[in-house]
């Protein structure tokens, strides 16, 4: 449950602060005047109904209780609805291996290819996305969702320390982008993978092919320059603090394969991209998706509140009106 109008809750709290008051200032004046009390006392219980009196307040009590909870607005997520979208499914493999902390594209790798996703997602209208994190090995981050909002919160917590599996296994990653995807025929489904390209295990282009034979589109993204840079060890603060070193104890420096991550993306009947420092190329990733084939997504819900002010509102008004109803005098029999 949530309310419309929670800002209410202010007003009722200082009204129930002044009652509260009132309470204190009565018993403070009743204790002056005890004696002129009990013989008011002695004459209102002689013409009225002390149960009927206490009843009476409590119906109006829970009444107003009533009535405030209806101002507050209350709503209630019982009612779900169903839209019809036309859209693709897009699964986004991203690179979180060390060697994406390199800064050879500003800030750093991994954090350009994350602006320019959150960019793309921000941008998608009736499309599915799903995301990948892959190094040594790869995990199914966040399912296939029309959610934009919670692809965005998930991407943004992706950093280059979530797999302890060094490496980077294109193989695992596509592998497991390809079961992301739904049980529906496999056209309007994109693959998005988001790489620099350093693949230690091989045998992409062969599974590229098959996947696009089978009527999955591969898309590749490159992010890093030609001329490399050397890869930043960080803490767990996301500090650097030395550099990675080979076995011989030399600095490692990490360079953009577009060779590989070209021949990827067209063995797949996709394209290669580019994150550098110099565009925006999320607006050429969003072009080729709006310009593919949509299929109808229909299985798309989404939550809605009802108002249900309306039930505590009538129940106010029977509240207030037995109380008002109930007989608080006594019958006086000459």
């Amino acid at each position: 449950m949530k309310f419309h109008y929670p800002q209410i809750f202010i007003l009722i709290g200082i009204q129930i602060l002044i009652w509260i008051f009132g309470l204190f200032y009565k018993k403070s004046k009743s204790f002056l005047s005890l004696k002129s009390t009990k013989t008011v006392q002695s004459n209102f219980e002689a013409n009225f109904n002390n149960q009927n009196i206490k009843w009476r307040n409590r119906f109006i009590i829970y009444g107003i209780l009533c009535l405030g909870i209806a101002s507050l607005g209350p709503q209630i997520g019982t009612k779900f609805s169903q839209i019809d979208r036309k859209g693709v499914d897009i699964v986004i493999a991203l690179d979180t291996s060390i060697s994406m902390d390199s800064e050879d594209v500003s800030p750093s790798r991994i954090k350009k290819a994350k602006f320019e996703l959150s960019q793309l997602i921000n941008r998608l209208n009736g499309d599915r996305v799903a995301i990948i994190v892959f190094a040594g090995s790869s995990h199914l981050y966040l399912p296939l969702t029309s959610d934009y909002d919670a692809a965005l919160l998930f991407l943004n917590q992706i950093n280059t320390q979530m797999i302890p599996t060094r490496g980077t296994n294109l193989k695992s990653a596509f592998t497991t982008a390809l079961t992301a995807f739904s049980d529906e025929k496999n056209m309007h489904k994109v693959l998005l993978l988001v790489s620099d390209g350093e693949d230690h295990e091989g045998e992409m282009i062969d599974l590229s092919k098959k996947a696009s034979k089978n009527g999955f589109t591969i898309n590749t993204v490159g992010v890093g320059s030609n001329l490399g840079s050397l890869i930043p060890i960080k803490n767990k603060k996301d500090q650097s603090i030395t550099f990675k070193r080979d076995k011989n104890g030399r600095l490692v420096t990490s360079t953009l394969n577009t060779k590989n991550l070209k021949d990827i993306a067209y063995a797949g009947n996709g394209d290669f991209f580019w994150f550098d420092n110099n565009r925006d190329t999320f607006e050429d990733i969003l072009l080729k998706i709006n310009n593919m084939e949509k299929k109808t997504i229909s299985t798309h819900e989404y939550y809605e509140y009802e108002n249900r002010y309306q039930s505590f509102a009538l129940v106010s008004l029977l509240l207030l009106m037995i109380g008002l109803f109930i007989p608080t005098r006594l019958k006086i029999i000459n």
